[in-house]
């Protein structure tokens, strides 16, 4: 694995300043350490979302590698077909230099409304690499639901009033439908622990054919927490397992970091605005079911590791 020190010796990232992400977004240090360590040049695909609509206000990018908008739903579907004619020209010697294809795109695009591109280009075989970067919501246009938000979290769709106390539901697991297409490799990573997010980047570059890497992206706005408090808040949601570290590679489980004492989720969701309401004494009880959800899903990761 790459040292930090060789890391900052490197070069630029894909992504630059000038971007205009939200102070405090985690989302550009995520790319940022992503980019940093592909072996080749890159070319980016991104889905409409926070990340896009903040780093390409025309005229202006923040992006040094080639990098293609495309809609919505479709960050999958494009990096196929932009991945599939780089091995025609290839194959035809049109084209000699070695590149490697990101997708990035939000829960929003890829969660939801992207589901179906993503399924599609993962049982095909490309070979690409889709990062998800999970802020738990539709943040870049109002703070809507998606089928990543939590249960209990409180949004501009499923507020915390009289009727309900934010989302009902548990959130979609991304990262095992993924990993129901028998694709090489998926992970799941967090900004807070940089040494383990750089492996896994390293390791799905290193593999051929499809690769899913979903990114916990905590949101200053959306969550609610000064913009000093990001990798924090990400940091509490490893050390309580809401939201845990692991790989899937060839279908063989492994928790890449094990808490030394797994903390109560609580100490997740206080630092919070979306969860605030869950400490009045009448919402005591959906705290208990989310902890009843983070136990189950970390006792089931568990079973599944080598």
């Amino acid at each position: 694995m790459a040292t930090l020190k060789e890391l900052s010796v490197k070069g630029k990232s894909a992504l630059t300043c000038g971007h205009r992400m939200c102070a405090g977004c985690t989302a550009p240090i995520i790319i940022k350490m992503i980019t940093l360590v592909s072996p080749t040049p890159v070319v980016v695909v991104c889905a409409t979302g926070c990340l896009e609509v903040a780093t390409t206000i025309f005229p202006y990018t923040a992006w040094v590698s080639p990098f293609v908008h495309n809609a919505f739903e479709n960050a999958a579907a494009t990096i196929s077909g932009v991945e599939t004619a780089y091995r025609a020209l290839k194959k035809r010697g049109g084209l000699k230099e070695d590149i490697k294809f990101i997708a990035f795109g939000g829960d929003g695009g890829t969660y939801d409304i992207g589901l179906q591109a993503l399924s599609g280009a993962l049982e095909r075989g490309h070979d690409f690499l889709y990062v998800c970067y999970t802020n738990e919501a539709y943040m870049n246009t109002g703070i809507q639901r998606s089928g990543a938000t939590p249960r209990g979290a409180a949004t501009t769709t499923c507020p915390a009033g009289c009727e309900i106390q934010g989302k009902s539901q548990q959130r979609k697991n991304l990262t095992e439908i993924a990993a129901a297409h028998e694709i090489p490799y998926v992970a799941q990573a967090s900004p807070s622990h940089w040494q383990d997010l750089i492996k896994k980047s390293e390791k799905a570059f290193s593999i051929k054919g499809p690769k899913f890497m979903n990114v916990l992206e905590p949101c200053t706005l959306g969550w609610g927490f000064l913009p000093d408090q990001g990798i924090e808040v990400a940091k509490l949601a490893v050390e309580t397992c809401f939201w845990p570290l692991y790989e899937i590679e060839n279908g063989k489980y492994k928790l890449t970091y094990i808490p030394k004492e797994k903390k109560p989720v609580t100490e997740f969701l206080k630092t919070q605005r979306r969860f605030s309401h869950l400490f009045k004494e009448e919402n005591k009880q959906i705290i208990s079911q989310i902890q009843a959800d983070v136990d189950k899903a970390w006792a089931d990761l568990n079973a599944k590791r080598v």
